[in-house]
């Protein structure tokens, strides 16, 4: 009975080493093509897109939009004690099956002179409509 324990524990334990070294390796995404973009200016957000910015704005939020011509991409750090905040494209592109966006948020610079009081830093893009899912990295 001992060496039945031993042996199921040393054969799950070889099943597991080896599974693990598959488990933790990602796939390859494969880049179809770099998307043209526009940063969208806070006036030219579209209205429904706004009132779920605003909504959500207090929190990290990450939200699609489109109407059917374009599609819109949002992201929001959340509510942030003071401004100096600002969020940069980092990446935007189709592959075979979905839109990767991603991009770098950046906190203000130390001494840097910054309004008081809270603020909700976002970034809203606008690209062409693909009926792809969006993927945020």
């Amino acid at each position: 009975m001992k060496k039945r324990i031993i042996a199921g524990f040393f054969c799950g334990w070889i099943v597991l080493a080896l599974t693990g070294c598959t488990v933790g390796e990602e796939e390859k995404v494969r880049k179809v093509r770099d998307l043209e973009y526009t940063v969208v200016k806070e006036r030219e957000i579209p209205q429904d897109l706004v009132e779920v910015i605003e909504t959500k704005k207090a929190e990290k939020f990450k939200v699609t939009y489109t109407d059917n011509e374009y599609l819109y991409i949002s992201y929001g750090y959340g509510q942030q004690a003071t401004g100096g905040y600002s969020i940069s494209v980092k990446d935007l592109y189709e592959s075979d099956n979905a839109i990767y966006f991603s991009v770098e948020v950046h906190g203000p610079k130390r001494g840097e002179e910054v309004s008081q009081g809270n603020s909700y830093p976002y970034i809203v893009v606008k690209t062409e409509a693909l009926d792809l899912p969006v993927v945020f990295e």
